[in-house]
């Protein structure tokens, strides 16, 4: 009832320049739609409801936990640098060097017993690939 409902009263109450909306069946659309929708004033619709404006809400610092920060960075950098790699570093940047046909593979498959996560790996396998390019960087400059 609550579905033949929405085509009657919108119907009734649509001016005749507005567009007809179709319906959604599924609620994430629907939900989405009405998100980026404004309200138009009517009783019913994908889009009903009283007109207002959009408050428009300032960043919360909780927003940006784990973006990492400057200080953070330069500390990280300035401890790779003194302290080298770690030995499971130094055995992933070998796998790297040696490369193979499937060496992406063995390397995440390596990282991820080391480290526990799949995210973990990747990112661990593109740092020491960077720390690699970095090298030969290093060394085709000097």
């Amino acid at each position: 009832l609550r579905f033949y409902s929405f085509f009657f009263f919108h119907h009734l109450s649509c001016p005749d320049d507005a567009e007809v909306i179709q319906p959604v069946v599924h609620n994430e659309i629907l939900l989405r739609i009405q998100s980026t929708m404004a309200r138009n004033g009517l009783a019913q619709g994908a889009n009903k409801g009283f007109v207002t404006d959009a408050i428009e809400r300032k960043a919360r610092p909780s927003q940006s936990k784990g973006r990492l920060g400057k200080r953070t960075a330069l500390c990280r950098e300035i401890a790779r640098e003194v302290a080298g790699l770690a030995p499971y570093e130094r055995r992933i940047l070998d796998m790297i060097k040696t490369g193979g046909s499937s060496a992406d593979k063995r390397i995440y498959k390596f990282a991820k017993r080391r480290l526990g996560s799949h995210k973990r790996a990747l990112a661990k396998r593109e740092d020491i690939k960077g720390v690699n390019s970095k090298m030969r960087a290093k060394q085709a400059g000097a």
